[in-house]
């Protein structure tokens, strides 16, 4: 998960919150405490951490709940809208036809962000083009070139051509009919006069709709002040941070590029071409505090095939009439959409839990043997599991190649599946808050315990 060890230590404290006998002065100084801590160790500015704190200390102290609302569940929502304060409003970004242009230093990601961009329009059902533009840098135009073709995306490079504008110019006009054209910029290993002048001339010839600064999360403080930078150079419309999943320093660039005035438009969770999601705070906030983001979780049900018979298991997991049938579109639609731990990330109550990544990695192993099985089962036995007994097993084990044994413990894993889906969904307020963050408006209110 994105910030893993800050999500740890703020879901840390929720939990000791919950856990209290009453919600006093002292556990309050306690909670302030932890959250400074956990702010701090996540390269969080100090005056922004400790205003933070001060601010929910204030509000818990001279603020009463409102009605129907208990006093610990007031003190989760303080912590929830103040580190959302913290990151920044979120910002409308339409998926319109348009011209992106990328900049940023050398080694920050942008070459594999423009891919990831390209990728990004191509789920929402737009169609997208690469322009390669650093001219500087001969293995950015390949490598741009081997993105364009990993995610079907038309690509323009001039590999004669000295001039990035010329470069920049050309790409457009040949891309005309494009729906979003996306130019890849030259780095520097800082910035500096020819570096600006460069990005002003394509700016000029390419004519962008955005112009995204593209900043590694592991900068920390320091992505700040280069969104500054650039912002005031070229005229941001937006950032985009890379590298967050595995950066310590990642609340640290995060804060501070909140406050630079360029907006995060989007984050880099991983290394797959699918692995960039648009920033919203709220939704940030809400899988850092284990409260889970459903429309995230759907918006990747979204992407996959056989879409219709996906929600139909989701509906019947979160029902109790779910079958063997459903398991298998489930397990089949879970290694189209990444890896298992971060999927766990976007749902409430899953979202709190310890995970091992060994333990993760034999579970995906452990149902890839549970597909083999079932494909031996008959069109009878999957909808009907309570008809699969000694015989029908032995039968089973030898058409799928596995033990008698293996057999048993995919019913008995499915069985236990059914029964925590169905005890998650009969969680009157568990059930709420997913019903509230599958809302249109998807505010704040939507993502905090009822």
């Amino acid at each position: 998960m994105v910030l893993d060890s800050l999500g740890k230590s703020l879901r840390g404290i929720l939990s000791k919150i919950a856990k209290s006998s009453a919600i006093d002065s002292a556990l309050v100084d306690e909670v302030v405490r932890d959250l400074q801590r956990a702010l701090l160790q996540a390269d969080v500015n100090v005056q922004l951490a400790l205003g933070l704190s001060q601010k929910v200390r204030e509000r818990a102290q001279n603020q009463q709940p409102p009605g129907g609302t208990s006093v610990r569940d007031y003190l989760v929502r303080i912590i929830y809208e103040e580190i959302c304060a913290i990151l920044g409003e979120e910002k409308s970004y339409a998926v319109r036809p348009k011209r992106i242009m990328l900049v940023g230093l050398f080694g920050q990601g942008k070459t594999t962000t423009a891919g990831k961009l390209a990728r990004y329009y191509q789920k929402k059902g737009v169609r997208a083009s690469l322009i390669a533009a650093d001219i500087h840098r001969p293995a950015a135009i390949d490598q741009l070139e081997q993105l364009a073709k990993r995610v079907n995306a038309e690509f323009y490079a001039d590999r004669g051509e000295r001039r990035a504008e010329v470069i920049a110019k050309a790409g457009r006009e040949k891309f005309a009919s494009s729906n979003v054209i996306i130019l890849d910029t030259a780095g520097r290993a800082a910035i500096d006069a020819d570096l600006i002048e460069e990005i002003k001339r394509c700016r000029k010839t390419f004519e962008p709709d955005e112009v995204l600064l593209v900043l590694d999360a592991a900068m920390g403080q320091t992505a700040g002040r280069s969104a500054e930078a650039f912002h005031q150079a070229v005229q941001l419309t937006g950032v985009v941070l890379t590298k967050l999943d595995g950066s310590a320093r990642g609340g640290g660039a995060l804060s501070a590029v909140a406050k630079s005035g360029a907006p995060i438009l989007f984050v880099g969770t991983g290394e797959h071409v699918d692995e960039l999601e648009r920033f919203e705070t709220t939704r940030f906030v809400s899988r850092l505090l284990g409260m889970g983001d459903i429309r995230s979780l759907v918006e990747r049900f979204e992407t996959i095939e056989k879409k219709e018979e996906a929600e139909a298991a989701a509906e019947h997991l979160m029902s109790g009439k779910f079958t063997l049938q459903d398991f298998y579109t489930q397990i089949e639609s879970l290694g189209k959409m990444g890896p298992f731990s971060k999927l766990l990330s976007f749902l409430p109550g899953f979202a709190t839990a310890k995970v091992n990544e060994k333990d993760v990695e034999a579970t995906q192993t452990r149902l890839r043997r549970y597909r083999f099985i079932m494909d031996s089962m008959t069109k009878e036995e999957m909808l009907n599991p309570h008809l699969i007994k000694a015989d029908r097993i032995h039968r089973i084990a030898v058409g799928s190649g596995q033990s008698p044994h293996e057999v048993r413990a995919l019913l008995k894993y499915f069985d236990q599946t059914r029964k925590a889906a169905h005890g998650l969904a009969s969680n009157r307020k568990l059930r709420r808050q997913m019903e509230r963050q599958l809302g249109a408006a998807g505010g704040a209110e939507g993502n905090l315990p009822g």
